[in-house]
C-alpha cells in the first residue's frame, strides 16, 4: 500500500450506527479518507457515480440491493475499486459466491471493528480478505470431519421444526427470521449432517436424536418448572423489528405465562411505557432504526439505576459491548444466542433477585 496516497472509501450499510462504528475504526488509518456514506443500493450507486472511491465496504443486504447481480455490475463498472463486504453472514455458500462475484475482502460483523484496518491494508497491498472464521469453514467444506455433527441453538431449533413437517415459510413466521434466512440456515444444516434433502435431514435426526441435544424424549418435566411461574413481573422488549419482538415475546410467554410483556420501538415509545409502569426487565436492541440502544441505556439509567437492561444486537462488536456495559446494561448479548435456556436463565434471576 502507498502509505503517501490518499484512499478515498465509501461506507454502505442502512444503519448510521454501524458506519459509524466503521467510520470510527478505519479513520484511524492515515491513508484512509471516508467521502461518503450510503444507505441501501439507490443511494449507493448515486454515489459510486459522484464520488469514484477507491474503496467500497458495504453490508450487501441493505434495501433495494441485490447482492450477486449488483456486485458483479459495479465490477465491471469500477475494476480497479476494491470491494470490502462487512455482513452478518457467515454462510459459506453465500461467501463463495460474493467472493466469485468479484469482491476483495469478506469481513463478519462480529468480529471486532479494529480488523478492519487490517482487512482494509491487505486489501489495498492486492491481497484478499476473508474473517478468520469463515477461512476455517471454507477450507473444512472438502475435508469434513466423521464425527456426531454440532450444530448451534439455532440451527437445533429449525431441525426440530422441520422434523414436524414444517415449510420455510412457516418456519420463518415462527422464529421471526425472512425465509432467505431460513434458506441459509438450512444450507448450513444440510452440510453438518452430510445430507442433501429436508427428508435425510429429518431421517438423520429420527436415527441421531443427540444432534438436537436431546435423547429423543420430551423434555424434562422438572426442567420446565425450573422457576415458579406465578411470579407477576413487566418486562419491555425494545426492537424496531415487529417480527423479533413477537417472536421474543412468544418465547417469554410460554416460558412464564404470567409475565406482563410490553413493546416499543422506539426512544419516545419506551419513556411513553416508562410513565405507566415499572419494569423489573429490559430486552433493548443496540440499534433502533437511526437511533442508538445504547444511548437510551444511559438516559434510563440516570433516571432510576435498579433497572435490569440486557443489550442485544446482530453486531455483537467488543467495542458495542464495552460501551453497553459502561452505560449501565447487566449484560450484553449476541442475537444468535438468545435461545430459550439463556432467556429462561435472564428471567429466572430476575424474578428471584
Amino acid at each position: 500500500m502507498n502509505l503517501m496516497r490518499k484512499y478515498k472509501v465509501l461506507l454502505a450499510d442502512d444503519h448510521a450506527i454501524v458506519r459509524t462504528g466503521i467510520r470510527s475504526a478505519i479513520e484511524n488509518l492515515a491513508s484512509i479518507t471516508v467521502v461518503g456514506e450510503a444507505e441501501d443500493g439507490p443511494s449507493l450507486l448515486s454515489a459510486l457515480k459522484e464520488l469514484n472511491p477507491d474503496i467500497l465496504m458495504l453490508d450487501v443486504t441493505m434495501p433495494n440491493f441485490q447482492p450477486i447481480s449488483t456486485i458483479q455490475s459495479i465490477r465491471a463498472n469500477y475494476p480497479k475499486m476494491k470491494i470490502l463486504v462487512i455482513s452478518a453472514y457467515d454462510d459459506d455458500v453465500y461467501v463463495q459466491g460474493l467472493l466469485g462475484a468479484g469482491v476483495d475482502g469478506y469481513h463478519l460483523k462480529d468480529q471486532p471493528l479494529h480488523d478492519l484496518t487490517l482487512a482494509v491494508e491487505r486489501i489495498l497491498d492486492g491481497e484478499r480478505w476473508i474473517s478468520s472464521p469463515l477461512v476455517d469453514k471454507l477450507v473444512n467444506i472438502s475435508n469434513p470431519k466423521e464425527q456426531t455433527p454440532s450444530l448451534t441453538s439455532r440451527q437445533r431449533e429449525i431441525l426440530s421444526l422441520l422434523q414436524k413437517g414444517w415449510n420455510n415459510q412457516k418456519i420463518a413466521y415462527e422464529l421471526g427470521l425472512s425465509i432467505k434466512t431460513i434458506e441459509n440456515h438450512l444450507t448450513r444444516i444440510y452440510r453438518s449432517l452430510n445430507v442433501q434433502s429436508r427428508l435425510e435431514a429429518v431421517n438423520f435426526v429420527t436415527g441421531n436424536p443427540q444432534v438436537l441435544g436431546t435423547n429423543g424424549k420430551s423434555e424434562n418435566n422438572q426442567q420446565n418448572n425450573l422457576y415458579e411461574k406465578n411470579v407477576p413481573a413487566n418486562i419491555l422488549i425494545v426492537d424496531d423489528n415487529p417480527r423479533f419482538r413477537y417472536h421474543l415475546s412468544r418465547i417469554i410467554n410460554k416460558l412464564f405465562p404470567n409475565i406482563n410483556i410490553h413493546e416499543a420501538e422506539s426512544f419516545s415509545e419506551v419513556l411513553n411505557a416508562i410513565k405507566s409502569n415499572d419494569f423489573d426487565l429490559m430486552f433493548i436492541d443496540v440499534i433502533l432504526g437511526d437511533q442508538n440502544g445504547i444511548s437510551l441505556v444511559k438516559k434510563l439509567i440516570k433516571n432510576s439505576s435498579d433497572i435490569r437492561i440486557i443489550l442485544i444486537s446482530a453486531y455483537p462488536d467488543k467495542e458495542f459491548h464495552r460501551q453497553g456495559i459502561e452505560a449501565g446494561a447487566t449484560a450484553f448479548i449476541d442475537k444468535k444466542m438468545l435461545d430459550i435456556a439463556t432467556i429462561k436463565q435472564i428471567i429466572g434471576d430476575t424474578i428471584h433477585s
